[in-house]
């Protein structure tokens, strides 16, 4: 009985083309069974399946760490073996470091066995190998460089000293069936988390539609359920990352395709629930204004730098009657409705302009600043332009078809200009383009300077 480190082989000629092709054979088997198998364990099960006659075995085994004692190993799933020890292997376990199967999951490395008969320290193994007609195996680590979850152990019917090539082979098997099963416990993760999620949001909707009557015991649980949603919502994106990342071995383009947009979907939920957190927050007046001095031009730059970059074939620009306008108000929620009002007027601009204007304005006869966002795009009709602040609500026709959305952004954007003691009102030609201007006062309201402003007290 011998060890066989991992090894390549290079060179020209017939056997190079046959060891290249044997290489690619393996690792297609390993990405079909990757790709169609829903578990590790389906895994195992199918790329064995493949792999041993493609080694040219009598059979083969995958033996994994007993999740009940990690000391012993046990069967996964068995290929060719004779039906007759179908249930002596399911009975059967392995201490790590015995045999060569647990001696290649305790050491880390091939244990290779050219004639099990002729070792004496395999006494032990030599009435099962007659019994099963095996006469030399191989038996290779699965994991990683640093932990051994089990062993891929082939076995032969005949003698067999394995030459470098076949080491190589198998030793690539071993490697790619481990990546494969690393990346299939991954997605099994993920499955577990969406499924959670999909199981709370039920909760949430069954639980909704009983205390519909209750407003406020309504907006209490939204409140403390999107608190909730978030992480599990966090740990999928965090799994996906590392999955777009290569922590956990190169994805082929397909994968990268479907775990990308797994990514975007969550991404899009965890927006949804952000805005649903500060919708309930406005509503059970627990969003109180911190008024600070600040520039009201600064503020649209920086909110188009949130927004994001505009379409390609759309102009951007912020304008200003003068280089600073400065203002007394809460800078962080006044940049997060400008914010909003610019990431919908990039969605529906397909071409043409968005425009910033940053002007004073009057507000109850008091100074105040006014931002005027207007766009080119998809306009939107009389009937619609005020049930758009609505919650939940989205203009009907084409734009519900072309463009997506909650329906939640522009009532956060309106009770949010509500609490900063302001307004925001539309503009729109349909088809030809809209103008949200958001007005708030320049300095604090009198009323306001011997109490914190909320939004209970603020409608």
């Amino acid at each position: 009985m011998g060890t066989a480190p991992a090894s390549g082989s290079e060179g020209e000629g017939p056997a190079s083309a046959s060891l290249r092709q044997r290489e690619l054979d393996v690792a297609r088997e390993i990405a079909h069974a990757f790709l169609t198998a829903n578990s590790t364990v389906e895994v195992y099960r199918l790329a064995l399946a493949r792999l041993t006659p493609l080694v040219n075995a009598s059979f083969g085994s995958v033996f994994l760490r007993d999740h009940a004692d990690v000391t012993l190993l046990k069967l996964a799933c068995a290929q060719n073996w004779p039906q007759s020890s179908a249930r002596y292997l399911g009975q059967l376990r392995i201490r790590v470091g015995r045999g060569p199967t647990g001696q290649a999951v305790a050491k880390r490395t091939a244990v290779e066995v050219a004639d099990v008969f002729a070792d004496t320290t395999l006494r032990e193994w030599w009435e099962p190998a007659r019994e099963l007609g095996f006469v030399s195996l191989i038996s290779l680590p699965l994991g990683s460089a640093s932990h051994a979850d089990g062993a891929l152990t082939f076995y032969f019917a005949e003698r067999r000293a394995f030459a470098e090539d076949e080491r190589h082979l198998l030793h690539l098997a071993a490697e790619q069936l481990a990546a494969a099963t690393r990346r299939t416990a991954r997605m099994e993760e993920l499955r577990r988390e969406n499924k959670e999620l999909r199981a709370e949001r039920q909760e949430l909707r069954a639980e909704l539609a009983r205390i519909a009557d209750l407003p406020r015991t309504r907006d209490e649980f939204q409140a403390n359920m999107s608190h909730e949603l978030r992480t599990p919502l966090t740990a999928i994106l965090g799994y996906s990352d590392l999955l777009l990342s290569g922590q956990a071995g190169e994805l082929e383009p397909r994968q990268r395709t479907l775990i990308g947009r797994a990514d975007a979907a969550a991404g899009v939920q965890l927006r949804l629930l952000d805005h649903l957190l500060e919708l309930t927050q406005l509503k059970l007046g627990r969003s109180e204004v911190r008024h600070e001095a600040g520039d009201a031009v600064e503020l649209a730059r920086q909110a188009a730098e949130l927004a994001g970059p505009p379409p390609q074939r759309v102009t951007f620009q912020v304008v200003s009657e003068a280089d600073t306008l400065p203002l007394v108000t809460d800078g962080e929620k006044a940049r997060g409705v400008l914010r909003q009002l610019l990431s919908n007027a990039f969605k529906f601009t397909t071409s043409g302009t968005v425009q910033v204007r940053v002007r004073e304005s009057l507000l109850e006869a008091r100074r105040a600043i006014a931002w005027d966002v207007s766009d080119t795009g998809a306009g939107i009709s009389d009937s619609q332009q005020e049930h758009i602040f609505d919650e939940f609500r989205q203009v009907d026709g084409s734009s519900t078809r072309l463009y997506d959305g909650t329906g939640i952004g522009l009532a956060v954007a309106r009770r949010t200009a509500v609490l900063l003691g302001g307004t925001l009102t539309v503009q729109s030609v349909l088809g030809k383009g809209s103008k949200f201007v958001l007005t708030v006062p320049a300095e604090i309201p009198d009323d306001d300077n011997d109490k914190g402003v909320t939004a209970e007290n603020a409608e």
